[in-house]
């Protein structure tokens, strides 16, 4: 059970029933971390500019975007995060076979070696304390470029303030991510 309970969505301030609503249209649910933020409206509204700026269309692959989520969410063990990820994964059009060979992405076919270098970087950037490598930021100049590893570190600075605030508060999956989840956890 989450430490704060996420608000009401029809008791919330207009502006912010507007913003959480739309969430609601993209996502298909209302995601309770932003419930529980709107208890400070500013923050949330700050903070979804920055998830806006993060996942619009830009010089890095959106599905990429969403399996840095996912493996900076996987790593720091972060399960409403990772049920998130993997739903918005699916959503996307990423396969279940792909999202479920996150961890095998080493020698996983199905992961092109950019891909590898980006997951290796979430999974070590996630890692307390940080370890990313100088040799390991090296490999990853030879596929991305300055603009794409700004937004790579980007999404997974990103990971990591979800990471920590739902973790923290133990926020409570809602039902579309957890069955989404669902299909992962009783694979592996």
């Amino acid at each position: 059970m989450s430490r704060l309970s996420a608000l009401p969505i029809d008791a919330l301030p207009d502006d912010i029933y507007a913003i959480m609503t739309a969430g609601e249209n993209i996502m298909g649910f209302t995601p309770n971390d932003g419930l529980i933020m709107a208890r400070s409206p500013e923050m949330l509204k700050a903070f979804l500019g920055l998830v806006q700026s993060i996942y619009m269309p830009s010089a890095l692959d959106n599905d990429l975007k969403k399996l840095l989520g996912l493996m900076t969410s996987s790593a720091s063990g972060c399960q409403y995060c990772e049920a998130h990820t993997q739903y918005g994964a699916l959503k996307h059009g990423i396969t279940e076979q792909k999202i479920a060979a996150i961890w095998e992405y080493q020698t996983s076919d199905l992961f092109s070696p950019a891909e590898r270098e980006g997951l290796d970087l979430a999974r070590n950037a996630a890692l307390v304390p940080n370890a990313v490598t100088d040799e390991q930021f090296a490999r990853l100049k030879t596929h991305f470029s300055e603009v794409q590893i700004v937004e790579i570190v980007g999404v997974i600075s990103l990971f990591g303030f979800l990471n920590r605030w739902n973790a923290t508060f133990k926020t409570d999956i809602e039902a579309a991510p957890a069955l989404a989840s669902a299909k992962f956890t009783s694979n592996g």
